[in-house]
């Protein structure tokens, strides 16, 4: 926003702050917090506090110290947020993804050499897991967590880093025997690793970004699942959950969500594998003789071998395909070919109905664009079967919307230029972006309000 354009509706956001900030105990608390969001709002390259505060004219330790060492509720603010944004757009989906945030040195907590989808590349950079309301013309997160390399647990580092060696150590051999033989370097042997030195390493750099005890490396899709826990003891859960294949593949997570009756609609991999939707397990016949000469486990099994999704609708054949349209995009309708059926999704880590050995049925959703010669992305989805065809499929794309939200968090409201060095600092500053993305959105859905695009 310019100077004009948030001053026209600075009573406004003061109103909103007054409401997003009321658990914070003190007046100069809430004042500071009101502060920081017509900040974030204002135009500007750098939204980090040094170049922040210079706009406002007001001094930067006053912010730093607001947003580092400050005592003041991080979750209740996230709380009303998460409230507000659920009531205001009234989301159809809530949609799970991560961001990079590119980093140049190594004491920002869990920065790493990791791989980044942002920045489709390994690189040094923080990687925030995020989960977001959404509908087809409006989105907000709702809740942010910080990813923690197994470099940043003192319990993981140490054979992180031996896996690490020896995977370098393969890599050479690999492609350089000769030349790392006549170097003098490591040859078949184990790489040693001083454990003890990286783990007091780890212990140094958490105790300086302040990481809390109990938080070490935990998988993304754990984090996704601790956050809808998190939301739901605010009354809050998603109508259904959307996910890109980095979730959707990983079958403890689809577990996690039936676990808690959430519905999803995730993408994954045509490798996956899954019985035909009308397959029904048989009891195992037992000759009387086999291994420790025992009979099989009481629960039945499928009598054939799953197969790829891939397979499956190919065996369906692109004569099955359906035409459908599902939304309106800036250059007009989206339309595209869609095959569905009903498969089990199969896998040893796919928990089964009671003691029948049923695997749970699914949708399958696969995009066959006419002209290509293989589908180019899958679905897997639990909602109901008499879902219809345009649902599925809406569903199924609604999570570019969380696209759209990680470009004007990060291009206009500053989202990646926190400098800070500390755990809570990163989370208050994503919880200040957060509210300040809120407030605007809330203004472009009032048409009384001249709010930006």
């Amino acid at each position: 926003m310019t100077p004009d354009e948030l001053a026209h509706v600075r009573q406004r956001l003061e109103d909103f702050a007054a409401e997003v900030f009321a658990p914070l105990a003190r007046s100069d608390q809430r004042a500071k917090g009101e502060t920081y969001l017509r900040g974030l709002l204002l135009d500007g390259r750098r939204k980090s506090m040094q170049p922040m505060a210079e706009r406002l004219g007001v001094d930067h330790q006053g912010l730093q110290q607001f947003v580092t060492t400050s005592t003041w509720d991080t979750d209740a603010v996230r709380a009303r947020l998460a409230r507000t944004a659920v009531e205001a757009i009234g989301p159809v989906a809530w949609a799970v993804d991560d961001s990079g945030f590119p980093k140049d040195g190594t004491n920002s907590p869990g920065v790493a050499r990791q791989y980044s989808g942002t920045l489709g590349k390994v690189a040094n950079c923080q990687i925030g897991v995020s989960v977001h309301a959404v509908t087809d013309t409006a989105s907000c997160p709702l809740h942010w967590r910080l990813f923690l390399p197994e470099s940043w647990d003192t319990a993981k580092a140490g054979p992180a880093a031996i896996k690490a060696a020896n995977a370098t150590r393969r890599r050479t051999l690999k492609n350089g025997p000769r030349a790392t033989a006549a170097a003098g370097g490591p040859t078949g042997a184990e790489v040693e690793v001083d454990v003890r030195a990286v783990t007091e390493a780890a212990r140094t750099r958490r105790d300086r970004s302040g990481i809390p005890e109990d938080e070490g490396h935990r998988p993304k899709w754990i984090l996704v699942v601790e956050m809808l826990d998190k939301l739901a003891g605010h009354g809050l859960r998603p109508p259904v959950l959307v996910a890109d294949a980095g979730y959707g593949d990983n079958s403890r997570f689809r577990a996690a969500l039936d676990n808690r009756d959430i519905a999803y609609s995730v993408q994954l991999q045509g490798e996956a594998l899954a019985h035909a939707g009308e397959a029904v397990p048989a009891a195992q016949d037992w000759p009387g003789t086999g291994r420790c000469g025992r009979p099989p486990a009481d629960t039945p099994v499928y009598p054939d071998e799953p197969v790829s999704l891939a397979r499956h609708v190919a065996a369906a054949g692109r004569e099955a395909a359906l035409t459908l349209t599902w939304r309106e995009g800036s250059k007009g309708a989206l339309s595209s070919q869609f095959v569905f059926l009903r498969v089990r999704p199969a896998g040893h880590r796919v928990p089964r109905d009671g003691e029948d050995g049923v695997l749970p049925e699914r949708w399958l959703i696969a995009q066959w664009p006419d002209g290509e010669p293989e589908p180019v992305t899958y679905w897997l989805s639990s909602l109901p079967a008499g879902t219809g065809a345009v649902d599925l499929v809406r569903y199924a794309k609604i999570r570019w919307r969380i696209e759209h939200d990680y470009r004007e968090l990060k291009t206009g409201l500053g989202l990646d230029h926190f400098e800070g060095r500390s755990w809570q600092g990163w989370h208050r500053h994503v919880t200040l972006v957060t509210a300040a993305h809120l407030f605007l959105t809330l203004l472009r859905g009032d048409p009384k309000a001249a709010a930006p695009a």
